[in-house]
Formats: C-alpha cells, sequence, structure tokens
C-alpha cells in the first residue's frame, strides 16, 4: 500500500481560472482538495433545504469543484438542482465536478447498496458520483433499531457499485484505525478515503497519519470546530477571536477561519466547510495563496482536546 501523497497537483480537467488543486486518490482518481459541505441548508438545522441549491450554484461559481452530500441529509435534490443550473449556464461540465454522496445506516446489507446508490444519483439527476462513501461503520433497520450486518458485508456492495460504473471511487465515513484496516485486509478495492470530524480542537492527529500512512486520503467535516458558538458558550478555544489564530490571519491577510482551512490543507487533509452565505463560500476557497509553515501547524495542533463539536 503506497502512502499517499500530499503533493498538491493541478486537476488537470477541472476548468478553473485559478487551477484548482487536487490531491491523487490510492485508486488513481484525482479529488479537489476543498469541498462545499452540504446538510440540512447547508449551515444550519432549521435553515430552509432550498438553500442548498444556490450553496452549490454559488460555490462552483467561485471555483468549487467538489460537492460533499448524503442520503442522510435530504439534499440530494437541491443538490443536483444547483448542479443543474451551474452546466445549464456553462459555468462547468459534469467531467469538471466531483460529487461525493454516502451510503445511511440502514442501507448496508449488501444487496442494498446498489439501490441505494441508484435512489441517490436519481435524487442528484446523475449517472454516476465520483466518490461513495459507507456513512457509518454501524447497521441499524428500517425503524432505527440496531441490526446485524459486518460492514465488510457492505463494503462488498460498495465494490458492485464501483463495478457497475455508479461510482468512479469508494471510501468510508467515521471509520477507526482498525476498522479501516479490516476494510484494506478484506477487500478487493482499498478505500480511497476516510471523512471523519477534524479541526483544531479534535485534530485526530494519531487516525489521520494511520490513514495517509495505508493511501487513504482523510477528509475533514466540522473543520472550523468551535470557531464559532455552535450555542456553546463554555466549549474549549480556539474561537474566530483567538490571538494565536488572529496573529496568523494579520501575517498572511486572511481571516482565522481561511487559516483553519489552510492547517488542515497543510496537513494534508481535504476540509469540506459548509456555508449559505455567498462571501463566506467565497471566502472558503480562497486559501491557495498562502501556507502556514510546520511550526503554525504545531501551534494549532496544541489547541487539541479531542473534543467533538457533537459531543
Amino acid at each position: 500500500m503506497r502512502v499517499i501523497s500530499f503533493i498538491l497537483t493541478t486537476c488537470v480537467s477541472l476548468a478553473v481560472a485559478s487551477k484548482s488543486p487536487c490531491i491523487e486518490l490510492n485508486d488513481g482518481n484525482k479529488m479537489p482538495i476543498v469541498a462545499l459541505g452540504t446538510g440540512r441548508g447547508t449551515a444550519s438545522e432549521n435553515a430552509n433545504v432550498d438553500e442548498v441549491r444556490h450553496a452549490v450554484y454559488w460555490a462552483i461559481e467561485a471555483g468549487y469543484r467538489h460537492i460533499d452530500t448524503a442520503a442522510i441529509y435530504f439534499d440530494e435534490t437541491q443538490v443536483g438542482q444547483g448542479i443543474a443550473d451551474a452546466i445549464a449556464n456553462n459555468l462547468v461540465t459534469r467531467e469538471e465536478l466531483f460529487i461525493t454522496t454516502k451510503l445511511w445506516n440502514d442501507k448496508h446489507h449488501r444487496e442494498q447498496v446498489v439501490p441505494a446508490l441508484k435512489e441517490s444519483l436519481q435524487k442528484l439527476g446523475l449517472d454516476y458520483v465520483d466518490l461513495y462513501l459507507i456513512h457509518f461503520p454501524i447497521a441499524v433497520k428500517a425503524d432505527g433499531s440496531p441490526d446485524d450486518v459486518d460492514y465488510l458485508e457492505t463494503w462488498q456492495g460498495m465494490e458492485e457499485a464501483r463495478e457497475l460504473g455508479l461510482t468512479r471511487s469508494i471510501g468510508v465515513s467515521n471509520f477507526n484505525a482498525s476498522q479501516v484496516d479490516r476494510v484494506i485486509a478484506h477487500s478487493k478495492v482499498c478505500p480511497v478515503v476516510n471523512q471523519i470530524e477534524v479541526n483544531p480542537t479534535n485534530t485526530q492527529e494519531e487516525l489521520v497519519a494511520h490513514c495517509q500512512e495505508r493511501g487513504v486520503a482523510v477528509m475533514a467535516y466540522s473543520p472550523f470546530g468551535f470557531l464559532v458558538s455552535r450555542n456553546k458558550p463554555n466549549a474549549p478555544p480556539p474561537r474566530a477571536d483567538d490571538p494565536v489564530l488572529v496573529e496568523m490571519a494579520k501575517k498572511y491577510k486572511k481571516t482565522t477561519s481561511q487559516i483553519v482551512l489552510r492547517y488542515l490543507i497543510d496537513r494534508g487533509l481535504v476540509p469540506v466547510p459548509k456555508s449559505a452565505n455567498k462571501n463566506r463560500i467565497v471566502q472558503n476557497i480562497d486559501l491557495f495563496d498562502f501556507s502556514l509553515t510546520p511550526e503554525e501547524v504545531q501551534q494549532i495542533n496544541k489547541f487539541n482536546k479531542n473534543i467533538s463539536v457533537y459531543m
């Protein structure tokens, strides 16, 4: 298993004026290193899901070529509409986009995987996705009660989806180190990605290194951590006005949010920032004219408390 390369390459197929950087996956496919995260309203749980359509369009307009969604987000239709709008207005072609979606926990039986992906594709209005992930390594029944399905069985269904051309690449999400190793050891196709929460308060250095050493790229969701309040006034630092981040932001003439996203990129990760605000969407991809020093990366690592924003 080759170690994943951290050297950022240019996605030649991606028609972006600023030449969007990519990371090469272990199957040879290239993935843009910043993805627009979606979900309910893209920004908040109570926002209107129709905002996703606009956010996707604005993101593509701003130069994003990677959009991340999931069946459980219940927004694949709106994501697809945003993509269709962008293609119709000649902003991009389908081949220039990288679309990620995920299999939910109630579809883990091998025979359920391909139909689940076909349902997602129908909602997205696409013939294929670029990356399909097992959202969690746990299975549940339709009523939400636990189901006894080994994720290795689920992975066989993922391999079948890839063989059928319904997805170009396959990977996992929220898997720990031993689970990643078990999939690698018992599969025909190695997962290309493990998507996990990574941010300054939850740096996940051991798991990130473990995946990267095995050639598995890491996508980082909830990249800002507690940089915004998240209605948790007693949450650990850093916040947006943290002096350490403010100093770096002044040095590079960026915002503290951009510093945190760049921090993840400089660790070889693919951040997945969410926003439904057009200006912030543009800001969140304006990351390629600077980089942090190794010392600055380590300085941000010191914020780690192994605390998830979902705890």
